[in-house]
């Protein structure tokens, strides 16, 4: 039986998430369920799509990504269930999965055409796509109808995103960045302030603005020993990108 990770934008207050881990369990009792990132941005699967693919790809090869950040619940978008490498990704066709294809070395798509005996108008993560995933998890696929990857949602977003697109509990910002693709000298600027790399965050004065390459290979901006969000004024969606020789000096 494979591992569950939960993606979401419901967060860990309130009953949401609760409710998708309960449904898991009622098709498939004993399945193993990760929240890995339940706090995605609220509503905004540009942000979601840059996030997926970096925090999913140190899960085990067969594990199931319950994903649902879905503004567009209840209307006519396909539900899906998209087979990325070796793993799966459940939830809607809206350009969540954009990322994970990309980066995919092979890539399987298929319309979820099985619906329960009840589905809701509002929470397709607990109808629908969490007992999808729980099925896929013990191997039963059971209710899916291949189509052509090419089908899919097509968005215009850039592979990169040069914003913010999550703020930690520490205030650090996650960019939309690939951090392979700066080199050290790089200064960005963000908030109106410049940031220089930094390999740690120990090798940053106490209080210094700086960026560096987080553990999921994306660009990300932190504060040594404090908040850069605050420090910077930064929120999702805050504009970054490569600062001007008269912000640097």
């Amino acid at each position: 039986m494979g591992l569950v990770a939960v993606f979401c934008d419901f967060g860990v207050a309130g009953p949401y998430t609760g409710q998708m881990h309960a449904a898991l369990q009622v098709e498939t009792p004993g399945v193993v369920v990760v929240d890995v990132f339940p706090d995605l941005p609220p509503f905004n699967v540009r942000a979601a799509s840059c996030l997926l693919p970096a925090y999913s790809r140190f899960l085990p090869a067969d594990a199931v990504c319950l994903c649902v950040v879905d503004p567009g619940v209840g209307t006519e978008r396909r539900a899906l269930a998209v087979r990325a490498g070796e793993r799966w990704y459940v939830g809607p066709d809206n350009g969540l999965f954009q990322g994970v294809i990309a980066d995919a070395d092979s890539c399987e798509a298929y319309e979820i055409e099985w619906r329960p005996r009840r589905l809701s108008d509002s929470f397709h993560g607990r109808d629908l796509f969490a007992p999808v995933a729980a099925r896929l998890a013990r191997g039963d696929t059971v209710g899916l109808r291949r189509i052509e990857p090419a089908k899919l949602y097509q968005p215009d977003w850039p592979r990169e995103l040069f914003e913010v697109v999550y703020v930690d509990p520490y205030g650090n910002a996650v960019t939309g960045i690939a951090a392979e693709s700066l080199a050290d000298d790089a200064v960005l600027e963000a908030g109106g302030r410049a940031c220089r790399y930094h390999r740690t965050f120990a090798e940053a004065g106490t209080g210094e603005l700086f960026w560096y390459r987080n553990a999921n290979g994306l660009v990300e901006l932190a504060l040594n020993q404090g908040s850069a969000a605050d420090e910077a004024g930064l929120r999702i969606r805050s504009r970054v990108q490569a600062a001007s020789e008269r912000s640097v000096s």
